[in-house]
Formats: C-alpha cells, sequence, structure tokens
C-alpha cells in the first residue's frame, strides 16, 4: 500500500512538473516594458528599443522578413513554437525573452524582487552561449556578417541594460 502511494505521489509530481514546464509562455517587450522602462530601473526598454536587437527585424529585406530561417535570429516570435506565444510579434524583433527566457511565469513585480523566484519560473541569465548561437551560430545562405569581428566583452557592453536597483 505505501509502495502504491509513493508511486502515485511521484507520478503525481512529475506530471506537475511537466505541465508547469508547458506553461512558460511569451508575453512580449510591452509587458515587461511596463516596469522596466522607469527611471529608477534604468529605464531598460528604452535601451533596449534603441538598440540593434530591437531592429533586428529592420535588416531584413523581401522575403527575408518571413524566411523562418533568419526569423531564428531576427525575431523572438520567429524563433520559437507558435503555442507559446502570448502577446509577442515578430515586429518585437529580438526582444526580451530572448535573452531572459519566456515571461509569463516570472513577470509580477513580486516575483521579480526575488531573483531566484524569478529564475525558478522560467527566467534565464544570457551568457555568451545564448549570444553565440545567432552571433556565432550557423548561418543562411547569403548572410552578410557584421561590418567588424564579433567579441562577447564588447558586444555585451554595448548593449548593457542593467537595473541600478539590482547592484
Amino acid at each position: 500500500m505505501v509502495k502504491k502511494l509513493m508511486l502515485l505521489m511521484g507520478l503525481a509530481l512529475f506530471i506537475s512538473s511537466v505541465s508547469f514546464a508547458q506553461n512558460y509562455k511569451y508575453i512580449g517587450a510591452a509587458k515587461c516594458k511596463m516596469c522596466h522602462n522607469k527611471p529608477e530601473k534604468g529605464e531598460q526598454f528604452n535601451k533596449w528599443q534603441a538598440g540593434p536587437h530591437a531592429n533586428a527585424m529592420k535588416s531584413l529585406k523581401g522575403d527575408e522578413a518571413t524566411d523562418p530561417k533568419c526569423l531564428k535570429c531576427h525575431s523572438t516570435a520567429g524563433s520559437v513554437d507558435k503555442g507559446l506565444l502570448a502577446g509577442i510579434k515578430v515586429e518585437e524583433g529580438v526582444s526580451c525573452e530572448s535573452c531572459h527566457g519566456p515571461g509569463s511565469m516570472y513577470k509580477t513585480a513580486a516575483i521579480m524582487k526575488n531573483k531566484e523566484m524569478a529564475l525558478s519560473k522560467g527566467m534565464t541569465e544570457p551568457d555568451e552561449a545564448t549570444c553565440k548561437a545567432c552571433h556565432l551560430g550557423e548561418k543562411p545562405e547569403g548572410h552578410v556578417a557584421a561590418k567588424k569581428p564579433w567579441n562577447y566583452a564588447e558586444f555585451a557592453k554595448a548593449i548593457a541594460h542593467d537595473d541600478p536597483t539590482t547592484k
């Protein structure tokens, strides 16, 4: 009897963890903007919006703007399963959630105040490997490389949008 109960409890835990993981949805930069565009938070949204990631779709011409090979790196919404989209649009380019993970489960201020809790709810901390997936990864045929060699430290500094309240 105890073995059956333990087996059922383990199965229930496994099923709930699988369904929880499937609940991570991409909510779009407009949701992030609600908190991350305030002066006390470093106006992170404005910094992103003025940078190359928010404008990544503008570099695509003609059919490239709908080509999945191009969208994979030029748009968050174009690079994930459509069933995971909840408010994000291809036109946003490379938005917050490309680097920080789908925000549906960590979007509230109560969760974001606690970094460990946010990480447990799907937030990710971008690192060099995150960036390399597009900047040094496999490129579609005919892709034009950047004007200068890609250097992680240099480019990370150029797009930095730190939250001064977490220092």
